[in-house]
């Protein structure tokens, strides 16, 4: 073989590997899912991050042909798990439940975080757990009109529990004290267990607890509900009123959740897990469990949780920054 026939085949070669190297990992991203998917929680199980990620990837996995895993890696208020999931490899095969406190208040709350909201490409809305101002029955609190005009009429008198700093039920507190203007004392427990224990046996009048943590401790009596912090009163407790209803304009709080994956996983896999997941946790053998269970279902897309988490960074971190809130 002449030198230039050499040189012309090489050139041939040359020229059909850039072909050669994206059908490759077309055909790669086609076979996904080739393995079992791994799901981060970030908190223990049993709770209601777990109990929803349980639900779904059952589901989840029967729709793409895979076994999705759970894998709890609590700690340090959700980062441990966290981060974690941001140092895997995107390629599809690790899942995250990312919340409030994950990918908006620790940003904040932090100087330090090993990881930033921005290693993650948003998948989608799953659902969010109303949260409820409960009292001790024994405090002396009869509604919610009468306990907002009792914490603004005695400034520093009373206490109120939540499940850690930087929490959702911490920051729905810290808004409220804004907005009535009362200045109540927070006592951070490690855990709504512990929170919830300590208001039932009166070391303290009062916490916030989402619906999963708290239907059942209302319902039979241990503990009284005063008021919901969603904008509209919520079907498992339709006596409760709202606390736009008590007095405070425009308020709402929730626990959310969504689901993540870290940034960089292929787009046709993002809109895959996204559908897929919409799918699962409207299926009439999930929906009404987590329903039961306290959730509100709002299923959504990758760019709508996009929009939802800008708006509740710019919302929540001017708060933070305002009473100077901080975790360490």
């Amino acid at each position: 073989m002449t030198k230039l026939s050499r040189r012309r085949l090489l050139q041939a070669a040359s020229a059909s590997l850039p072909g050669l190297s994206l059908s490759l990992a077309a055909a790669a991203q086609e076979a996904w899912p080739s393995r079992p998917i791994r799901w981060v929680v970030a908190y223990p199980a049993g709770g209601g991050s777990d109990f929803l990620a349980r639900q779904l990837a059952p589901q989840m996995g029967r729709q793409l042909g895979q076994t999705i895993y759970i894998e709890n890696r609590p700690g340090a208020a959700g980062i441990i798990g966290t981060e974690n999931a941001a140092k895997s490899a995107h390629d599809g095969y690790t899942l995250l439940t990312g919340d409030n406190g994950a990918m908006v208040f620790h940003q904040a709350m932090y100087k330090r975080l090993p990881y930033d909201p921005k290693d993650f490409a948003p998948v989608g809305f799953m659902a969010r757990f109303p949260l409820i101002v409960v009292v001790n029955p024994q405090s002396g609190f009869n509604d919610a009109r009468q306990w907002l005009r009792e914490l603004k009429a005695n400034p520093g008198r009373f206490s109120y529990a939540s499940p850690g700093v930087g929490s959702p039920h911490h920051l729905a507190m810290e808004l409220l004290k804004e907005r009535t203007g009362s200045f109540v004392v927070h006592v951070p427990y490690r855990g709504t267990a512990f929170a919830s224990q300590d208001v039932m046996a009166g070391q303290l009048p009062m916490t916030v607890l989402d619906t999963a943590a708290g239907l059942p401790l209302i319902r039979s009596g241990k503990l009284k509900a005063l008021a919901v912090m969603s904008p509209q009163r919520i079907p498992a407790l339709p006596q409760v009123p709202t606390l736009q209803e008590a007095g405070v304009s425009g308020f709402e709080a929730t626990a959310w959740q969504a689901l993540f994956v870290p940034r960089g996983t292929p787009e046709p896999i993002v809109q895959r897990l996204s559908a897929e997941m919409r799918k699962a946790i409207l299926a009439p053998e999930i929906k009404p469990k987590l329903e039961e269970f306290g959730l509100e279902v709002l299923p959504g897309d990758p760019a709508a949780l996009t929009a939802f988490l800008q708006k509740e960074t710019a919302f929540w971190h001017q708060l933070i920054r305002s009473r100077r809130l901080s975790a360490e």
